[in-house]
């Protein structure tokens, strides 16, 4: 269904040190050249076609973010969505939802949301039933 999502960010420098970190924890590697001079970065999982990408925008005016915009990445497990959570505050991100279960979506629904430091918001998200983790 789909090809990537893109969001904009104004310091490619300082999203390539946010989204490097973050989103391994998850699974999602950066694929091209380290020392490339570009105006995109580009993150997919392994053996996955949907690739995440963060650009300088092309009109050379400054990135923003879209209100009512999201990403969402999911997560196999519940700890990996507590992980991004804290990974993602760690490198400059705001908090804006703690993890947690989010029924209002369904009953397994268990995510974290923050924004990265452009403001662009993001989740992260297990659709899995709790396992016998404690977390009850």
């Amino acid at each position: 269904m789909l090809s990537h999502v893109m969001v904009g960010s104004n310091d490619l420098v300082r999203a390539r040190e946010f989204y490097d970190a973050l989103l391994s924890c998850i699974g999602l590697y950066r694929h091209g050249d380290d020392d490339s001079e570009t105006q995109w970065l580009c993150y997919a999982a392994p053996q996955e076609p949907i690739l995440f990408l963060v650009c300088s925008p092309y009109n050379e005016e400054a990135a923003t973010h879209g209100n009512g915009t999201l990403v969402a990445f999911r997560a196999r497990s519940h700890e990996l969505v507590d992980q991004f959570h804290v990974v993602g505050l760690a490198l400059g991100g705001t908090d804006e939802g703690a993890p947690g279960l989010r029924s209002q979506y369904h009953d397994y629904f268990y995510g974290a949301y923050l924004r990265d430091p452009d403001g662009n918001k993001l989740c992260c998200v297990c659709h899995d039933a709790f396992k016998d983790d404690g977390k009850q």
